[in-house]
């Protein structure tokens, strides 16, 4: 397994957006019936794909194409999940979770799942916007004192000495939802900003007080609310989530997301009794060309993910499953419901769904140089959101959500067909080939014949 224990955040997070990164082996697809996943995922089985609107013979390109990703050794190994109507068309697993046992892919393995941690910190914020405990134009300062002096940045002098102002208003919630707050990660060391991020461990904090503090001694990379930059602001959502419901955050989550929608192998880590359901974490060996056990991300080595974390990040440290996390997309797709239990109401899920990037502040990259942010595409609260998927060059339906995680994990959710997909992977920094994510959608959506079903 990976070496360092040390919970370092800066591991949780990272962008890899709907996509899916690589790893090595070959291994054939293993189809698992839908009917047999129904009972776990408390979604009904599909009758055939065609009862549900796809053509079986152009979804099996699908199959064929994701498979052929592990026998390349681009992946170890993967699972996807494929939804409609509340039904699953199709869950399936290929390849190893483990090229050093041999250890079989299972639809129960546990991923990281990184920064797919977002939404699920979104949809805890959102349960207490509910209750009337925050509105979208709060300064943040309100739950926040500490940010109360942040400076921001506007560049540097000759000898490198970064130039501060100070801010004209503080980032208000709906900045810390939509990163548009102007806060740094740390995911690279380009910019100053995000050099002091990794120089003061930010995301490597002795829990979420300690990586507030650390947040407040460093500026913001603009004012808030003029651009778009991906940032720690999920991670400060967290730490909100602790201080207006008096609960620590993952206890939090575990009561009021993880629990009522029966999300048993979601947490901030895997147990004992869980240990060997754990993927393996793999990254490209320049110099092999071939996969091997990743040892490090950000400049960081990466926890274990087997104990509990010095710090809950709501940004990406989570684990999960890949019929887990698919109960929550369905909860999403359904409005806030599954199985008759209510997260959230249609309105909040139809406000986490809408753009709320100022246009004045739509940026050509959200920083993670996989996404484009403009007219068609946008970005929600906590999800990245399409507003025009033909505009966009995508087959998705309109008011399509979804985001991604650094080990090569991708969802989405797609209200117009109402249908979900998840996909699970684990290797960092790309996949070795065309997007698994976006080949996914194509994939998929080439397949769906008769939307009107």
């Amino acid at each position: 397994m990976l070496r360092n224990s040390t919970r370092v955040a800066a591991a949780l997070t990272a962008v890899s957006l709907a996509l899916a990164p690589a790893a090595a082996v070959h291994a054939a697809g293993a189809r698992k019936p839908a009917a047999a996943m129904a009972p776990a995922m408390g979604l009904s089985p599909a009758a055939s794909p065609e009862s549900v609107g796809f053509d079986a013979d152009r979804l099996a390109k699908l199959d064929a194409y994701m498979q052929g990703a592990v026998a390349d050794g681009r992946v170890a190994g993967m699972t996807t999940l494929l939804a409609r109507h509340g039904k699953i068309v199709e869950f399936k697993t290929y390849g190893k979770k483990s090229l050093a046992t041999g250890a079989p892919m299972t639809e129960d393995t546990i991923f990281r799942i990184y920064s797919m941690s977002k939404p699920l910190t979104g949809t805890a914020m959102m349960i207490l916007f509910e209750e009337g405990k925050w509105r979208l134009d709060d300064p943040v300062t309100r739950f926040v004192p500490e940010f109360k002096t942040l400076k921001v940045m506007t560049g540097t002098d000759g000898n490198g000495v970064p130039i501060l102002e100070d801010m004209k208003r503080p980032p208000t919630m709906r900045e810390i939802m939509s990163h548009t707050a102007g806060f740094g990660y740390g995911l690279e060391d380009k910019h100053p900003v995000d050099k002091l991020y990794r120089e003061k461990k930010v995301l490597a904090s002795n829990g979420l007080k300690e990586m507030i503090d650390r947040t407040a001694t460093i500026p913001l990379v603009y004012q808030p609310g003029t651009s778009w930059r991906y940032s720690s602001a999920v991670d400060i959502q967290g730490y909100i989530v602790e201080k207006i419901s008096g609960q620590k955050f993952g206890d939090f989550l575990q009561q009021r997301v993880f629990g009522p929608l029966k999300m048993k192998d979601t947490a901030f880590y895997a147990p004992p009794a869980k240990a060997s359901r754990l993927a393996e974490v793999y990254a490209l060996n320049k110099e092999t060309g071939k996969i091997e056990e990743a040892r490090a991300l950000f400049g960081n080595d990466l926890p274990t993910y087997l104990r509990p974390p010095a710090m809950e990040s709501g940004g990406g440290g989570l684990v999960s499953t890949t019929m887990d996390y698919a109960r929550f997309a369905q909860m999403i797709a359904n409005k806030g419901e599954l199985d008759g239990v209510r997260i959230l109401s249609p309105a909040s899920v139809e406000l986490m769904d809408t753009n709320v990037i100022p246009k004045e502040a739509l940026v050509s990259s959200n920083g993670s140089g996989v996404a484009r942010f403009n007219d068609a595409v946008g970005f929600g609260l906590d999800f990245m959101v399409v507003k025009d998927p033909r505009a966009a060059g995508t087959l998705e339906g309109r008011g399509t959500m979804s985001w991604g995680g650094a080990a090569g994990t991708w969802f989405w959710i797609d209200p117009t067909n109402d249908l979900i997909f998840v996909g699970m992977i684990q290797r960092m920094g790309g996949t070795g080939g065309d997007d698994l994510g976006g080949m996914a959608r194509t994939l998929t959506y080439q397949a769906l014949l008769h939307p009107e079903k």
